[in-house]
């Protein structure tokens, strides 16, 4: 699919890729107890529902190339573009890419990551574009999530 460029606000972090399960979920923790502090800047979907929450991802240059040993997570929801981040919150702008998008939970996220990187590109002559964002629907209350490949910087 074809995602043009959006906004994300959220808590930003930055560690070991070998160790992001130390990490990430604290940036979660923080995000979801202060996300009164930003709702009304929430994107909506067309039936008015938030449209989404990211875990996005981006190489510690801020390039959105994919991680090596360390990288940067900002965990946040989508809102409108141009709003300047408030105080204690961070403003990511994740270019526009043509991504191969994959569903799984937090228990098949490896499975998938592995499926998609070892099996599915390779297989469609897919190279990785960039950095491998998470998206959560709030619609899906199952724990899916979607993983998203970028495949090509528009």
């Amino acid at each position: 699919m074809t995602k043009r460029s959006f906004t994300v606000l959220g808590k930003e972090g930055q560690g070991e890729a070998s160790r992001s399960d130390k990490w990430i979920p604290p940036l979660w923790q923080e995000a979801r107890e202060n996300f009164g502090e930003i709702v009304s800047l929430a994107k909506l979907d067309t039936t008015g529902q938030l449209a989404g929450f990211w875990g996005a991802m981006s190489d510690t240059n801020r390039t959105f190339a994919p991680w090596n040993e360390h990288g940067l997570y900002l965990a946040g929801c989508e809102v409108a573009d141009g709003l300047p981040a408030p105080y204690g919150w961070v403003k990511w702008v994740i270019p526009s890419f043509r991504y191969a998008v994959t569903k799984c939970t937090k228990e098949t996220y490896g499975e998938a990551f592995g499926y998609m990187r070892k099996v599915y590109m390779p297989k469609n002559n897919l190279k990785l574009a960039g950095a491998v964002h998470e998206y959560y629907c709030p619609k899906d209350k199952d724990g899916t999530l979607y993983l998203f490949f970028p495949i090509e910087r528009l």
